[in-house]
């Protein structure tokens, strides 16, 4: 092999990884975002469920007398 056919394959190769390197660089900001986004819409959930929590404790409700919609809602929140 000739010292050009040499540098060449060396650039290609290098050509290469910079490129698999932008790929994966690319996957993982994507991957990135959406864990964000999930996080975001959980704790969105979760905040939710809470301030509805609150609001009937703050009428000093009992869970038994709440409305059936926010009776369901509490016993799933306690289950998790």
């Amino acid at each position: 092999m000739t010292e050009i056919e040499s540098a060449k394959a060396r650039a290609e190769a290098s050509f290469k990884r910079k490129e698999e390197q932008a790929r994966e660089g690319a996957k993982a900001w994507t991957e990135y975002q959406e864990q964000g986004r999930a996080e975001a819409e959980k704790t969105e959930r979760l905040r939710a469920l809470r301030l509805a929590k609150e609001a009937v404790e703050a009428r000093g409700v009992d869970e038994k007398d709440a409305p059936a919609a926010e009776r369901k809602r509490l016993r799933r929140s306690a289950q998790r």
